[in-house]
């Protein structure tokens, strides 16, 4: 079986996760910094990085519904229909997150989680087993990068690890729709 051309990027970025690092990677959407959603230290590293507030919470990307399961208390059932019926990329917002680093969970308790579909940033998911932060690659007030080439140096200078894998690609990229899920069973779309 032939390797992906984005295998050595993947051993590399998997590596980096593995010790607490931070790597800088394209997603389903748009380029992201990110690092083990589960390390509390890794995870302080980002917003260090991107020169945030900690009361901004970030948003963690997943490789499957079963995963979400794992990081929330209680999944609504609307949540499965939602994320079969919506072709684009979609950040939910569930109640209750649990098994995360503390400072990537928003003070009331809530998480934004995406479900990647994008080759590239599945296989690194699913291949580390863990959430994974997703977060714009930009320093905190600035435009998010459209491109790899829009990216502030001073970033891409500061993470342990930059993927070299689709950094040529033109793709004009944005940011996923973000749905509110409520405990009702209702949800709110906060940015369509």
């Amino acid at each position: 079986m032939n390797e992906p051309e984005y295998h050595d990027d993947l051993l590399k970025a998997l590596d980096t996760l593995h010790k607490g690092g931070s790597i800088l990677y394209p997603t389903d959407t748009i380029w992201g910094l990110g690092c083990d959603a589960t390390n509390a230290k890794a995870v302080e590293n980002i917003y260090r990085i991107k020169q945030r507030v900690e009361s901004k919470s970030l948003i963690v990307l997943v490789s499957s519904f079963e995963q979400v399961i794992k990081y929330v208390d209680k999944v609504p059932e609307v949540a499965w229909d939602l994320l079969k019926c919506i072709e684009n990329p979609v950040t939910v917002i569930y109640s209750n997150a649990k098994n995360l680093a503390p400072n990537v969970i928003a003070e009331d308790g809530t998480i934004g989680i995406r479900i990647v579909k994008e080759e590239f940033c599945e296989a690194l998911i699913r291949k580390f087993g863990k959430p994974i932060v997703s977060t714009s690659a930009n320093i905190s007030g600035e435009a998010s990068p459209v491109t790899f080439s829009h990216i502030n140096k001073e970033l891409i200078n500061n993470v342990d690890y930059v993927v070299k894998y689709k950094q040529q690609v033109f793709q004009q990229s944005k940011p996923s729709t973000i749905i509110r899920l409520l405990e009702t069973g209702e949800y709110i779309i906060l940015r369509p």
